[in-house]
């Protein structure tokens, strides 16, 4: 490489230093403000030199890579978490500064813990089965901001607002005014999330028909629809990067972590390193698990009875995920591959 450089992203300016390797020219700076335009312009300075940049997988690193990658140059994105302890002890005040020079550092020694770029049209997947996750969130956070002011006003409980029972009964049910003016509110929200969610929940079901990977998760695991689908899809990713299925569990943050000092062992608690996405649909999936049709039933009802519920749902969930594993490393290049166009209608000749 003819010039390497680090930068280090924040929302108002990204500071950059770069390095020739065969003369040692080193160049610090600022960019600001942090977009697309003032780095392309940034980038132009390197136009006809092979270029290697290095950046931390934090928030705002996809237009940049997408960027150097579009001036021809080679973008590399670290580990946030892994760079870190590569710093060691913290002796002095952490800076922009010091951050380009450990990556720089990382980059030249060859080793520098690299994460995964995923491809455009997996990150597109995985904004929209974010989207969506926030969505559902949303609405749940409402759902139980109604129940509140319902259990508050000494509604017995067991409305359901989803039905048109259920509105016709709250109708009914006896509020103050501005309990009424509150509950109108809840419900107006929730019938709006709920209009917002049917075209993103339409586009993932016509994706995971069409798409490879999508197909093959929810022909293979028991309890795996369209949607979970699209989420295990995007936020697992390639599965060739891990070495093996453990290293896909705790790359979702369903590991166990457990603390241990000579006799005395702390519990073991959940990780949740990894994409919470991926955890809530592979958490939703396991809970299948309770059906007496399900591969798993028995599993699951040696652990229930053992521990309970949940833990029995979580044992499920990472035996999904070692399978999700496997299923889309057999498939290779097409467990990623883009969705198959619809097929055209054929029309009779007259």
């Amino acid at each position: 490489m003819q010039i390497v450089g680090a930068l280090d992203v924040h929302r108002r300016q990204i500071t950059f230093k770069t390095l020739e390797p065969v003369s040692g020219e080193c160049s610090r700076g600022r960019i600001s403000p942090a977009a697309r335009e003032p780095l392309r312009q940034w980038l132009e300075r390197f136009d006809g030199v092979e270029g290697e940049f290095v950046l931390e997988g934090t928030t705002g690193w996809r237009f940049v890579v997408e960027e150097i990658e579009r001036a021809g140059h080679v973008a590399r994105l670290a580990d946030p978490a892994e760079t870190a302890a590569r710093r060691g002890r913290k002796r002095r005040a952490k800076t922009d500064d010091a951050d380009c020079d450990l990556q720089l550092r990382l980059l030249l020694a060859g080793e520098l813990p690299e994460a995964w770029i995923p491809p455009a049209g997996i990150l597109e997947l995985r904004t929209r089965v974010r989207l969506r996750k926030t969505l559902i969130d949303q609405r749940t956070a409402w759902l139980q901001r109604l129940q509140a002011q319902l259990f508050h006003q000494g509604v017995p409980p067991g409305l359901k607002p989803g039905t048109a029972a259920g509105r016709d009964a709250l109708a009914r049910v006896e509020l103050s005014s501005a309990g009424r003016e509150a509950v109108e509110l809840y419900l107006r929200m929730l019938d709006q999330l709920d209009r917002e969610l049917v075209p993103i929940d339409r586009a993932l079901r016509v994706f995971a028909r069409r798409q490879p990977g999508c197909r093959a998760l929810t022909e293979q695991l028991y309890g795996v629809g369209a949607v979970t689908a699209t989420a295990i899809l995007a936020e697992l990713g390639d599965p060739r990067r891990f070495r093996s299925s453990d290293d896909a569990v705790r790359h979702s943050g369903l590991d166990v972590t457990v603390w241990q000092s000579d006799r005395k062992r702390a519990a073991g608690h959940l990780s949740h390193q990894g994409p919470s996405v991926l955890r809530w649909a592979l958490f939703e999936a396991a809970q299948c698990a309770a059906r007496r049709s399900s591969p798993d039933h028995a599993y699951y009802l040696e652990v229930a009875k053992r521990i309970d519920h949940n833990r029995a749902c979580l044992s499920v969930a990472r035996k999904l995920c070692r399978r999700a594993h496997h299923i889309l490393r057999e498939l290779g290049d097409d467990a990623l591959a883009p969705s198959d166009p619809p097929r055209a209608k054929l029309v009779d000749a007259a």
